[in-house]
């Protein structure tokens, strides 16, 4: 009888943990058959910085709509309104198999934490401060095909080692971070503009390959509103040099639309405090349910550039995209996304960017030699899980 009742007292105690804890599986799988014009290669000293003849491609891909990934999230109930928190995600190539985000098995998101009634504090590999707080005032959502993501948050959207803090009060959200060590690197595109980054965390060199950045955001309502700044310090040699970048931005829900824009400033400099990149950014745009089914998003992209290398009238790129996207359900899409851009190649992918979608994705979107225009289209499905 007394281990009867141990067995059940196990058994009882058992379902309670599993009752304060949870795992969820989750995923999407996109796939898309595109188009694009005027393609040439990445520019590099190899090939003398020229992207040399161009063509027309027709290729199939990984992620048009959301990047293609499969993940785990979990929260354990710890008592007294804390919670421990855990999310690993990996990015792939679903026409492939293969890895993004430079191989790493869970190169989208990887970090650890604690949540309360006061906020969560992560450590891990995340998205930055600058790049969440623009989030829900970009319209195309980062999409991955033709947002210039690279562009308006830069290539170091996400990064190693960080520790960071959200916190949400009322209609208010507050998020900061710090990078022991970014993790990105940004090979040499261009003459006036070195290579960017390194590995991670540098000994004897805190400063080195750093980054941190603050945002805050405020959701009432139609009205939505938000402020953010970030820093990297890239590696470029045996020092660093210091990209700065801090935006602007406001939505408005009328109805079935909503309505959204922004600014980014933008100020790269070298190791030695010499400016070679300055520009700012604008984006307007919104999004709109024409029924339960079917959802419009359009977006015009524009960057003045300032300063690009040195040279202080380079043409300024600009792009618009469309996406349509059409749902068979909650979990089952098809989309067709499609863009035009000026003095850039899709994704306004340039040296300004360090032709950062490029090289992320595999595929180049790099505007071939004597070229001023790319136009782009893709078809696809989505899959979420």
């Amino acid at each position: 009888m007394k281990r009867a009742m141990l067995a059940l007292a196990a058994a009882m105690a058992c379902g309670a943990a599993q009752a304060q804890s949870s795992v969820t599986l989750y995923g999407v799988a996109d796939v898309n058959i595109e188009y694009v014009n005027k393609v040439g290669v990445v520019p590099s000293a190899a090939n003398g910085f020229n992207p040399g003849t161009g063509h027309s491609v027709v290729r199939e891909n990984s992620g048009g709509y959301s990047g293609s990934r499969w993940g785990l999230r979990g929260t354990e109930d710890l008592g007294g309104g804390l919670k421990s928190i855990f999310v690993l995600e990996n990015g792939f190539n679903a026409d492939t198999g293969t890895l993004q985000q430079g191989g790493r098995m869970f190169g989208r998101q990887a970090f650890v934490g604690l949540r309360s009634n006061y906020g969560q504090g992560t450590f891990g590999r995340q998205y930055t401060s600058l790049f969440v707080s623009m989030a829900n005032f970009v319209p195309a959502r980062f999409a991955t095909q033709y947002e210039p993501a690279g562009v308006i948050a830069g290539a170091n959207f996400r990064e190693d080692n960080v520790a960071q803090y959200t916190g949400t009060f009322g209609p208010v959200t507050a998020m900061a971070h710090w990078s022991f060590g970014v993790g990105t690197t940004l090979p040499q595109v261009n003459p006036g503009i070195p290579t960017l980054g390194g590995t991670g965390e540098v000994p004897g060199q805190f400063r080195r390959d750093s980054a941190y950045g603050a945002g805050v955001t405020y959701m009432n309502g139609p009205l939505g509103l938000g402020l953010a700044y970030d820093q990297w310090n890239p590696t470029i040699g045996t020092s660093n040099g210091t990209l700065k970048k801090a935006a602007v931005m406001a939505s408005y829900s009328i109805g079935a639309a909503k309505v959204m824009g922004g600014y980014r400033w933008g100020q790269n400099k070298d190791q030695t405090g010499k400016e070679i990149l300055r520009d700012d950014f604008y984006w307007v745009g919104g999004q709109y349910r024409l029924s339960q089914a079917l959802d419009f998003t359009l977006e015009y992209d524009y960057q003045n550039l300032k300063n690009l290398g040195g040279n202080t009238h380079a043409a300024n790129p600009w792009q618009i995209a469309l996406i349509v996207d059409y749902a068979f359900s909650k979990r089952t899409d098809v989309y067709l996304t499609t863009a035009y851009t000026r003095n850039a190649g899709l994704s306004m992918d340039s040296a300004a960017s360090g032709f950062a979608s490029s090289l992320a994705l595999g595929n180049s979107y790099a505007l071939s030699n004597g070229q001023t225009s790319m136009f782009g289209a893709a078809a696809g499905i989505r899959h979420i899980f």
